[in-house]
């Protein structure tokens, strides 16, 4: 817990936030463990809490654990951002995971038609042996 916040700032308990968020309170503390996201102390000392600016952080965090950034690109992008504090470094990063996530997916797509076109030659000639076998049946040989 890092972070020293203007009393008028609102913060959001951490089971409020994740109630909102639909996501689990273990997540945000592993995210603090790991260092992508940091929390405050609630002035009355209870549960950690979140800022406005940490919670527009986490919903980003969480729509690039959803484009299926890693921990680890997580923390490198943060590292990134945190030297730098401007975006015109943070961007061409993120751009450069993007690209390697195109070029993963673009991976998983080949090898899934691929895995698609064994599986519907399979199936055809699967096909082709049950009518064999039912045309046997239905002239006796």
């Amino acid at each position: 817990m890092s972070e020293d916040i203007p009393p008028t700032e609102e913060i959001v308990p951490i089971g409020t936030l994740c109630k909102d968020l639909g996501i689990s309170t273990r997540t945000l503390r592993y995210w603090e463990e790991v260092g992508i996201i940091e929390s405050v102390e609630r002035l009355d000392r209870a549960n950690r809490g979140y800022t406005p600016y940490m919670v527009r952080r986490i919903r980003f965090i969480i729509k690039l654990r959803d484009l299926g950034l890693t921990i680890k690109e997580m923390q490198h992008l943060y590292e990134v951002y945190g030297n730098a504090k401007k975006t015109d470094r943070l961007i061409p990063e993120l751009i450069g995971i993007f690209d390697q996530h195109i070029h993963t997916i673009d991976d998983r797509v080949a090898k899934l038609n691929s895995l698609r076109r064994d599986i519907v030659e399979y199936r055809e000639r699967m096909l082709t042996k049950l009518k064999e076998a039912m045309q046997k049946e239905s002239t006796g040989t």
